[in-house]
């Protein structure tokens, strides 16, 4: 197939997606350095990082995904020896998650979940053993180990985002939802292990979701991060300071948005920034654009009869729905704050590379969706299609 005819079957409405949230990004991170009276220097290196990631992007797409099958689980091996290495390194903020190459940073982590997802892939393309409780075992173990790694970096907030992963693959492959629910309850009855092993400020983080704070307290202890959260979004309010600004509207000095500025705004809390700046709309703007992508990927991946290339698609967009959900939910309250970016939107380098490569091989296997002969269930669902 020529470059030109594989161009004209690149689904261009993902890559247009990711432009518009990469865009935003950029912009809630300029906003987020206004209000802090920083340099600006985080906004134009974001805007470095962007155009890098849509090279990365493209790069990803034309190339056939079908030669990764090969080299998944090598994938997954070399993910793990970074994920050891970053305890030999100096911890940052109390976290061993960086590993450093001159003046550029990278989270090892990031490679960790693209690579978990191409290993489980990998295992579940040719067997049928999934529709069986004893055929989850496999997949559970490439998923824990990366998990516990993460987990005692510590980043809790990454750490969970692999099983809800892996439980989508599965269903994906034909996994029986009784069987998942077992898993899940023997995962609910090792929660108090889990807890053990959690960290103090990791404790902190789910014990002030269940005990906030009054709007008219100050607090600074543990519930502070929650706390300034629901300010700064209680001060974008329906319309954001944009359109205020634009309307001519004052804003009450109790209302200064640099007053309650949350921590992490350009990374973690970036939907707070997001808020403030654009309101509601420009958040429900925002979460549209992440449901276009989540349900453009996900028809690609229904589209999809080779079975690798399924798996990919349902893992990678898993990967980005879940984050969504997390970060947006714990910025309201309704999960425990912990450390995930907002993906494509929040500031950093090897987390946005990570996203738009996932995207790009969502993209290469639209433009390739052939059937190979594979085992069960893919075998019935291609029968179907083809009825």
């Amino acid at each position: 197939m020529t470059p030109a005819a594989l161009a004209s079957r690149l689904p261009w409405s993902i890559a247009a997606v990711a432009l518009l949230l990469m865009g935003a990004g950029c912009l809630a991170i300029h906003r987020a350095e206004v209000l802090s009276e920083s340099s600006g220097s985080l906004a134009r290196q974001q805007l470095i990082w962007a155009v890098l990631a849509l090279g990365v992007m493209f790069g990803c797409a034309f190339p056939t995904y079908r030669v990764l099958r090969r080299y998944s689980y090598a994938a997954l091996i070399v993910a793990l020896i970074l994920l050891v290495a970053v305890y030999f390194t100096t911890p940052v903020g109390g976290a061993h998650r960086w590993l450093r190459l001159g003046p550029i940073g990278t989270q090892p982590s990031d490679l960790a979940k693209l690579a978990m997802v191409m290993a489980v892939a990998r295992w579940l393309t040719y067997r049928d053993n999934s529709r069986r409780l004893s055929g989850l075992v496999v997949p559970l173990v490439l998923t824990l180990i990366p998990m516990a790694l993460i987990l005692r970096e510590p980043d809790l907030g990454t750490a969970l985002v692999l099983p809800p992963v892996t439980a989508a693959m599965l269903l994906a492959a034909g996994a029986q939802p009784r069987h998942l629910a077992v898993v899940a309850l023997l995962a609910a009855l090792a929660a108090p292990l889990l807890w053990t092993e959690m960290s103090r400020e990791q404790k902190s983080r789910v014990t002030a979701l269940f005990a906030p704070s009054a709007a008219s307290d100050d607090p600074t202890d543990d519930q502070f991060h929650l706390h300034r959260a629901k300010q700064t979004l209680s001060v974008g309010g329906v319309w954001g300071s944009w359109l205020r600004e634009r309307r001519g509207d004052a804003i009450p000095a109790d209302d200064n948005p640099a007053t309650f500025l949350v921590p992490a705004p350009a990374t973690d809390s970036i939907v707070c920034i997001v808020v403030e700046r654009f309101g509601l709309w420009g958040l429900g703007i925002l979460l549209g654009l992440y449901a276009v992508l989540v349900g453009r990927s996900l028809s690609v991946a229904r589209a999809t009869q080779e079975p690798y290339g399924r798996l990919l698609c349902v893992g990678f967009v898993s990967l980005i729905a879940v984050q969504v959900i997390i970060n947006t939910s714990m910025m309201v309250g309704l999960l425990p704050i912990t450390g995930i970016s907002l993906p494509l939107v929040s500031y950093g380098g090897s987390g946005l590379i990570a996203t738009a490569a996932s995207l790009g091989l969502v993209m290469n296997i639209a433009a390739r969706p052939g059937f190979e002969v594979a085992g069960e269930p893919f075998r019935e669902v291609a029968t179907r299609q083809a009825a």
